[in-house]
């Protein structure tokens, strides 16, 4: 399904692109599934929506929940990687591929046939060796994944929902037996049960549209934080992460999502996506029920429509 733009904004016309993009997206709110094989996130309401845009000079462009924190849940495996970057550099691609895998993200049958080295960190088993290089960091991963993001985001009020992360951990079989299968190819260090508490840990994170699309700053200024000019990532490093979300961040419809909305992103089954235009600004939309693939369908239309209504993309 897709919407036909209505009579284009102007370029940088953000406000009014945002209004006519809830107009459209408002009748199929609801439309898909909530992510319920995680018990917690099956009782969030699927009919939600909001979407913030957050420019390089601070300005903020919001709509609808855009304030709302929401479980970022897969979003949180590409601030993990940038976090994982910075404390090993290109040694962490010895362990990880870059490359679109073409299978579920939660997939073990690539796994198996490439000897245990995950195809991109995108993916689950990808997650799982990023979240392994933390724990081998940090004395507590996923608070230290909390700590970048209330950085990045300038939020100090940020929140880990515990309550979460344990109706997660408890329905992570499959994640087990990815992290054991790696073990067993040499490709995990720490012992899985630590592994798995961090990875879960950091998909609880809770963070609004507002929140994620401070933090997208980042990316889009190059690798270094808007607000302050500290540099966290190199220019080079910051070009190939772009990349890497653009070819595999919304999981195995990276290309019609790539076909579609023409911008680097990265989405979370809590229905969370964010994204970004370089050397403008971060995106973050929010809506909870999902279209098959496991990206949120009002978020990828809302984001379809905002590179058609403002001309705006990396193409």
């Amino acid at each position: 399904m897709t919407l036909a733009p209505p009579e284009a904004a102007g370029p940088a016309d953000y406000a009014a692109a945002l209004d006519a993009i809830l107009a459209q997206v408002t009748p199929i709110l609801g439309q898909g599934r909530v992510a319920d094989y995680i018990p917690e996130l099956a009782r969030v309401r699927p009919d939600q929506f909001g979407m913030a845009i957050v420019g390089l000079d601070g300005q903020v462009f919001e709509i609808g929940a855009a304030r709302q924190p929401f479980s970022i849940q897969s979003i949180s495996k590409l601030f993990a990687l940038i976090l994982a970057l910075t404390a090993e550099g290109d040694a962490l691609w010895t362990r990880v591929g870059r490359e679109p895998s073409g299978s579920a993200f939660n997939s073990l049958v690539q796994l198996e046939y490439e000897h245990g080295k995950p195809r991109n960190p995108f993916i689950n088993a990808g997650a799982l060796v990023i979240t392994d290089i933390l724990c081998q960091r940090f004395a507590v991963p996923a608070n230290a994944v909390l700590e970048f993001l209330r950085k990045l985001s300038a939020n100090p009020g940020l929140n880990l929902d515990r309550h979460m992360a344990l109706s997660e951990l408890g329905c992570s079989d499959r994640n087990a037996a990815m992290a054991h299968l790696m073990k067993s190819f040499g490709n995990l260090h720490s012992p899985v049960p630590a592994v798995l508490d961090a990875y879960c840990g950091q998909c609880a994170i809770e963070m609004s549209c507002v929140d994620l699309a401070r933090a997208m700053t980042l990316l889009a200024n190059h690798g270094c934080v808007a607000a302050t000019g500290e540099r966290v990532l190199g220019v080079s490093p910051t070009k190939r992460l772009n990349a890497l979300m653009l070819t595999c961040g919304t999981y195995d419809a990276a290309g019609d999502f790539a076909f579609r909305v023409g911008l680097p992103a990265k989405s979370g089954v809590g229905g969370g996506i964010v994204a970004l235009i370089p050397g403008e600004c971060g995106i973050c939309v929010w809506s909870p029920a999902l279209e098959v693939s496991g990206n949120s369908l009002a978020g990828s239309l809302a984001l379809e429509a905002l590179t058609s209504l403002t001309q705006k993309s990396i193409f």
